[in-house]
Order: C-alpha cells, then structure tokens, then sequence
C-alpha cells in the first residue's frame, strides 16, 4: 500500500474514531445530573476520551504521510460518519433538516480546506506565542460567560460551547506544529512553556466539548466542533505563517464561498434544534397546564363537595339551635328487630272498608329510630269476615 492510500485510510479511521468519541460524549451527558463538564468518574467518559486520542493520534500519522491538502478535508467527514453511527448504535435519528445542514457544512469545510496552499515549516517567536496565547484564552473565557448567560436557550449555549471548544482545539494544532518545526533542530527547554499551552487548550477543549453537548443532541455541536477546528487553524496558518489560498484571486474567492456554505449549514443546524426545543417546550406547557387545570377542577370539586355538609349543618342549626344539655341525659336503647312469624297461615282474612266510612287515616313515625310499627285501625263499623 501506498503512503497516500494509507494516509487516506488513516484519515477515514480517524473521522470514524471521532465521531465514536462524540457519539458517546453526547450520551454521557445526556445521562449526567447536573452540569457535569468532566464527569471523571463516569468509564464512558474515558471510552470517549481514549477514541478522541486515537482519533488525534491517526491524524497526526496521516498528516506525516500524505498532504495536508487531502488529509484535512477528509477529517470532515466526522460529522457524517457521527449520524449514521448514531443512529445505528444509540437509535438517535436526525432530520432531514440537521442531514443537509451537516452535509452542507462538510462540504464548505472540505471547500475551504482544500484551497488552502502549502507553505514551508515555520515557527512562531515568543511574542507570537504570548499573543496566541493570550487572544486565545480570552476569546475561550468570553465564550463560556456567554454560554453560561444563554442557559436556557441550550441550543444557543451549545453553539457557544463548541465553538470554544473548537478554538481551544484549533490554537491546540498550532502550537503542536510550532512545537514539531522546533524539534526538527532538537529539542530544547524553551518549549516547556508550549507544551503546557498545548495540554491546557486540549483539556479546555475536551471538557468544552463534552458540556456542549448536554441538551443539545449531537449533530449541531459536533458539526460546530468539526468545522471552527480547521478553519482557526487555517486562519492562523494564513496570518502568522504566511499560507495562502492557492489559484490566487479566484481560489480566494472560492474559499470565502465555501466558507458562506459551511457557515449556512451551522446555521440550519442550530435553528433546527432550535425549533425542536421550542415544540418541546409546548409540549411540556400544555401537558402542565393541562394538570394544572385538573388540579383546580379537583380542588373546585373538593370545596364543592365539602361544603354541602357546611350548609346542612348550617340549616339545621338555624332551625332548630343546639340547646344546652342538662345534667342528665337519657340515651333509649335499641329497639330489637321483629322476629318472623314462622307458623304456617291457616285462614285467609279479607278485610274491606266499607264505603262511605268516615274513618280518619292516622301518620305515624319512627320512635327513636326503631322500626315502624302502625298500630290497627279502629273504625265504627266492621264487617263479617267469611271463612
């Protein structure tokens, strides 16, 4: 096998190694409490960890065999290797809208990156560093203020996140390549400084990473990660390196186009997740709306209720108030329910009023809550009962 067929195969296996290390970074911290963002006691943590050191590592063995021309468009395609994979592995779809956004981004990254020319190794003096340094961290912390104050708007703060993130990785690069032009003399202790630098914006990068995707899902941060990375480094690379977009005018032109295509699919991503929490959002208001007001009709329902025995008890009172009780007080006891007659009925008795009897029909009533018993009905004339 070739050095350029391997360093397009190392390429692949890089992409793919990252978008396994962001699949289960977005999965730990959707299963995180709280705003974890290095959940070091989590071993999917450092499964992610490990696949984004292997990532790095083939990209930088690919890079050592094959042109950068070639090698950083291919490591674009971690943003399309990451949704298949995750919809396979983790059954996450994403839509329509988030596969063109991220199809568009790939493509405008790989654009961009592709135009970019080759120059010769160059280093950066002190002050260069210092003031990559220092821009860099500054533009890393403003960063995370503002995805701190866009709290609850996580799509926003995601966003914010990756592209600190992305930054943090991109100036990571730099300073690795300016480390390696200076080890090609010999290595000296005046580096010491830069590998410090270079281990602090890759851990920044690493945990930026993981807590911009917590509540965002996985397309819009990772295609933010995936295009901000280069582009930094492309950036610097033609201001402090002196590299240049190749075919002059027009390559520059076309650069700037692909950078407005890669740009355009960020921007459908973050609005498609947008969206999605917004319907989110309704569906939450209306099913606690929906509680709430099952929670009034139930209270309604309660004071209704109790408040029938209130106006009872206020009635009676009003009729017939409580008079104070005596010294003493008789309680009747229970009368005894009437026991059947079991005797078998030996005549059958047909007792008829007669008409035009005068005779008055008596009301009777319970006596102290015992059963009815009506007494028999005295008339002034009676009729002869046949047998």
């Amino acid at each position: 096998m070739s050095a350029l067929a391997l360093s397009v195969l190392l390429s692949l296996v890089s992409a793919v190694a990252y978008a396994g290390g962001a699949i289960v970074q977005e999965r730990v911290a959707a299963s995180s409490p709280g705003a974890q963002y290095a959940p070091l006691r989590r071993p999917a943590w450092w499964a992610a960890v490990s696949l984004n050191g292997l990532g790095g590592l083939l990209h930088v063995v690919a890079l050592a065999l094959g042109p950068l021309s070639l090698v950083q468009p291919l490591g674009a395609l971690t943003i399309v290797f990451a949704l298949p994979m995750a919809a396979f592995f983790v059954g996450r779809r994403a839509g329509a809208t988030a596969w063109r956004g991220a199809l568009m981004a790939t493509v405008g990254l790989a654009g961009l990156l592709s135009l970019v020319g080759a120059s010769d190794a160059q280093s950066l003096d002190t002050a260069q560093r210092v003031g990559a340094a220092g821009v860099t961290g500054g533009a890393v912390v403003a960063l995370m203020i503002a995805g701190r104050a866009a709290h609850r708007h996580p799509a926003v703060r995601s966003i914010l996140l990756a592209t600190a993130s992305g930054i943090a990785f991109g100036m990571s690069s730099v300073f690795t390549k300016t480390v390696a032009v200076d080890w090609s003399g010999g290595v000296s202790a005046s580096d010491l400084p830069s590998l410090a630098v270079i281990g602090v914006l890759a851990t920044a990068g690493m945990v930026l990473s993981q807590a911009s995707y917590r509540g965002a899902g996985l397309a819009a941060p990772l295609a933010t990660l995936t295009v901000v990375n280069p582009v930094v480094a492309a950036v610097v690379g033609i201001t402090m390196f002196e590299e240049t977009f190749r075919y002059g005018t027009t390559g520059t032109t076309l650069a700037l186009s692909c950078g407005v295509v890669a740009a355009g699919g960020l921007i459908m991503l973050t609005t498609e997740r947008i969206a999605r929490e917004g319907a989110e959002a309704q569906v939450r208001d209306g099913n606690g709306e929906q509680g709430q007001k099952q929670g009034q009709g139930q209270e309604q329902g309660g004071s209704a209720v109790a408040a029938v025995p209130s106006a009872a008890t206020a009635a009676v009172n009003a009729v017939a108030p409580a008079a104070p009780l005596t010294a003493k007080v008789l309680v009747p006891s229970p009368v005894a329910p009437p026991v059947p007659d079991t005797a078998p009925v030996e005549e059958t008795y047909d007792v008829r009023t007669p008409a035009g009897s005068d005779d008055t029909t008596l009301s009777y009533g319970p006596f102290y809550g015992g059963p009815f018993v009506p007494p028999p009905m005295v008339g002034r004339r009676r009729v002869r009962i046949r047998s």
